[in-house]
């Protein structure tokens, strides 16, 4: 099996955005091909990450109308809904049609619109991944990071203030990069102090309601020079599932999907944990970037809070992590968040990433689908 190629990436500007879904699918697809000087006509495939266009905005069909939008025509087009973690299903699903021989050239522009709904209207839009009986018993993500992370700081003695320190670099990260929400940087203080959203949790150890759009442009390895000199590879990827109930589990504390498709993507890849050199996680919620580091293998079990507190993962760690600004820094438009994921380390493996620049050969990205639902991990190389 030929190992895939990305010749092409963008991202548009995360944050509140006048335009609807279209408009921001249409802007990262044509900079996409843009940045690989592709004719829209040349592409085979067409993929669309997206979960909620309809609830949102009630705009379904995207695919086929991002097809049009971008004169794409007569390309295969498909909309990939996995949850949160669609961006990273989206890739899943660009790599298969490339690695099978099924496309030569596959587009995926990952979206979503979700400011123009309230706080408490996109939550529940949300939380309608959940399970059904525990939803009708008002629970949603929040509320699952909350109770999870004050079970992680019990059991491994982790002072809250960890969680604070995941929030201060992801926003320190965040300041160089001219794609995302939030660019400013916050002290501990204003965090530890911010508003309770769901004990221990507080309003800064969350993610923002994003609009935004990403996209990546796909072929095989072998024919990648005739795009382009400079290009990254798919070395590795996995997916895994995960119980829906989440009080099924053995253990709250351990994403087993994490573990699995980290598993699957380091064996694809041929590579460990301990090759990695930068990495971009699912920082919905800051518990999940403890969580997450934990399960794909870069920290033991209950010790990724003492990583952060050690300066690991900052930008000048051994371990970048969020080099980004993260989903907290960033902006969670959750169909666009797994594709940025893996924009942020084609950058950075390219060397393109300006200040946020690290040194990287090797990069890893784990998407989440809920609350470890379903769970996506690729491993991205320099060519």
């Amino acid at each position: 099996m030929e190992r895939v190629a990305i010749i092409g990436a963008s991202m548009t500007r995360f944050g509140q955005r006048d335009a609807w879904i279209r408009e921001l699918l249409a802007e990262a697809g044509s900079a996409c091909l843009d940045d690989a000087d592709v004719s829209p006509l040349d592409v085979e495939h067409l993929y669309v990450s997206n979960m909620a266009s309809g609830e949102f905005e009630g705009q379904t069909g995207v695919p086929n109308a991002l097809a049009h939008d971008l004169g794409a025509l007569p390309a295969y087009a498909q909309r990939i809904d996995q949850t949160s973690s669609s961006g990273g299903a989206g890739i899943y699903a660009a790599w298969q049609s490339v690695a099978s021989g099924a496309s030569d050239l596959t587009l995926l522009v990952g979206g979503e619109k979700m400011t123009h709904k309230s706080t408490a209207e996109a939550t529940d839009v949300i939380a309608s991944l959940t399970h059904p009986v525990e939803y009708k018993h008002g629970l949603t993500l929040p509320s699952f990071a909350g109770l999870t992370a004050r079970r992680y700081l019990h059991e491994y003695d982790a002072p809250r203030e960890s969680l604070a320190k995941v929030a201060v670099k992801n926003h320190r990260n965040g300041v160089d990069n001219p794609h995302a929400q939030f660019r400013k940087e916050v002290d501990l203080e204003t965090v530890m102090e911010s508003p309770i959203v769901a004990d221990p949790l507080r309003l800064y150890d969350f993610c923002p309601i994003t609009d935004g759009s990403a996209a990546l442009l796909f072929c095989p390895e072998s024919e990648a020079k005739q795009y382009t000199d400079e290009y990254t590879v798919v070395s590795g990827i996995g997916g895994a599932t995960d119980t829906h109930v989440v009080h099924e589990r053995d253990d709250p504390t351990v994403m087993g999907a994490a573990v699995e498709s980290s598993e699957l993507a380091y064996e694809m890849a041929d590579r460990t944990p301990g090759d990695i050199d930068v990495a971009e996680l699912h920082d919905m919620f800051t518990i999940l970037e403890f969580l997450q580091s934990e399960a794909v293998g870069f920290f033991e079990q209950g010790e990724g809070w003492k990583a952060v507190e050690e300066g690991i993962t900052d930008r000048d760690g051994d371990l970048p992590i969020n080099t980004s600004g993260g989903l907290k820094s960033k902006g969670h438009p959750l169909g666009a968040s797994g594709v940025a994921q893996a924009y942020e380390l084609h950058q950075q493996l390219l060397g393109d990433a300006g200040e946020r620049q690290v040194d990287a050969e090797v990069g890893l990205a784990c998407n989440v689908g809920g609350f470890g639902n379903c769970v996506i991990t690729t491993i991205m190389e320099q060519a």
